[in-house]
């Protein structure tokens, strides 16, 4: 489960037109004060963390946790305020910044060590030994999400050896398995329930033109919970040439045509009102009017006809549910036993998975085809406020890099570790520090890369986010 590449479609969507985005020219970059042995540590940590294969059944994220816990050790940390915890067949890592304030509620910086399966066959380079090619680092998990790991502790052991002292502890906790069952995300989301708030380093993030400019800022302040839902629809079956009116394919075929057919009631929050207020001044024509009338008035029915009818949109306005898989029947010559699709649904924050389960029996209204909900990793949860201390910090951080820039929240239909930590009710944000180009984006594909030229910019965000909403 993943968000970076469907934020990065998500903020494009704000530059429909690649020029929208530039027409009051190119946003300046401001320099970043980053030393050039801070680059190297920061670059050295990423290249170490690719070439551990930290994916589903491997056994090496325990081994990886600890190479992370012996550079902050290298930098002044106790051991003792390091913990590697064995979960299911992976780990969490959990470091904690001593902060001046104990009486302060920990500010918590998430990650996760795994990363998605990877075949050296269909690589042209081996992917878990990274390789630096044309300004790019190569490799699984570059960028989803040993970059952002590598980052973050690259500036938590420079703060820790300058002797930054933060007013509240400052952990980190980095999960083993976000991209499968979050076993280890469940664990550090019960152990932290009261923490002030979290910063993860796994969703958000800036979007460059294909020319490297800056087109604007995605903070991801909700998401969306991912659900795959179960139809079947099962008969004694028996010879194709005695066929009946009770066949499990028609069955199910009329059951698909219905949820086909049906649309969740419209829904907004905070979070996704910001997004179409910040969208409105970039975009032009019948869509542009759309948003008006649909920020005048979220109840408007053609506004959101129109917000509807265009894929860009409709997950921002709606929970969504649509058929992905469909199997049936053991012969070619006999009347089906049993038929199955697949319905997977990104449900809206707020609304529960029991309330879409009955949802789609009663839109089934077949008592012949069965809606269950399997087991999964995905939890629901409602989207975290647009807190002041939050938005001035992230602005403060994006802005000294690009002064201007615009900053739009979103809520991204993928799943982070963000939302067992929403869940419990700890307001979380995704505010990764790297810029990149859509043609960039190969998270979970093929020749995973990220540019190096991100990782000054990276390096400053995190220090900055860090010593403003620390110390407070």
């Amino acid at each position: 489960m993943k968000s970076r590449s469907q934020i990065k479609h998500y903020v494009s969507v704000l530059v429909g037109c690649a020029a929208v985005g530039m027409a009051a020219g190119p946003v300046a970059a401001s320099s970043t004060a980053v030393k050039p042995e801070l680059h190297d540590q920061a670059l050295g940590i990423l290249q170490k963390s690719i070439s551990f294969r930290t994916v589903d059944g491997a056994g090496q994220v325990p081994a990886y946790a600890e190479y992370l816990k012996g550079v902050l050790v290298e930098a002044g940390f106790p051991a003792s305020d390091i913990t590697i915890e064995p979960v299911a067949n992976t780990a969490t890592f959990v470091a904690r910044y001593r902060g001046t304030d104990s009486k302060k509620k920990p500010l918590m910086v998430l990650g996760h060590m795994d990363v998605v399966e990877a075949k050296r066959e269909d690589w042209k380079r081996d992917p878990f030994t990274p390789v630096i090619e044309n300004g790019y680092v190569f490799g699984r998990g570059s960028v989803d999400n040993k970059f952002e790991l590598s980052m973050i502790v690259a500036t938590v052991a420079k703060l820790k050896r300058e002797g930054w002292k933060p007013r509240r502890d400052v952990i980190l906790a980095f999960s083993g398995d976000e991209e499968t069952s979050m076993a280890s995300t469940r664990k550090l989301a019960a152990q932290f329930k009261d923490a002030e708030l979290v910063l993860n380093g796994d969703a958000g993030g800036g979007l460059l033109s294909e020319e490297g400019q800056p087109v604007v800022y995605g903070l991801q302040a909700g998401e969306k919970s991912y659900a795959d839902y179960k139809l079947t629809v099962t008969n004694p079956g028996g010879h194709s040439s005695r066929p009946s009116k009770v066949n499990a394919i028609n069955q199910l075929a009329r059951a698909l045509d219905r949820i086909a057919a049906y649309e969740f009631p419209a829904m907004h929050n905070e979070l996704t009102m910001a997004y179409f207020k910040e969208s409105l001044p970039k975009l032009s024509g019948p869509t542009a009017a759309a948003i008006k009338a649909y920020l005048a008035n979220p109840e408007d029915a053609q506004a959101i006809a129109t917000l509807s009818a265009d894929p860009n949109y409709v997950g921002q306005l709606r929970t969504t549910c649509v058929a992905t898989m469909l199997e049936g029947g053991h012969a070619p010559n006999a009347l089906p036993q049993k038929a199955v699709a697949n319905i997977n649904c990104r449900i809206f924050p707020g609304v529960s998975f029991a309330d879409v389960q009955k949802t789609l029996t009663e839109v089934v209204a077949d008592p012949n085809v069965a809606v269950t909900l399997p087991g999964s990793g995905s939890v629901a949860s409602d989207a975290s406020p647009l807190r002041k201390d939050v938005m001035n910090a992230v602005t403060k951080a994006v802005h000294a890099r690009f002064p201007g820039l615009s900053i739009v929240p979103s809520m991204s239909a993928g799943a982070t570790d963000s939302m067992h930590f929403r869940a419990l009710g700890v307001p979380s944000y995704g505010v990764s520090g790297l810029f990149m180009k859509d043609s960039d984006e190969f998270a979970h594909g093929l020749d995973e890369r990220a540019p190096v030229s991100s990782i000054d910019g990276a390096l400053a965000h995190w220090d900055s986010l860090l010593k403003a909403l620390a110390r407070q």
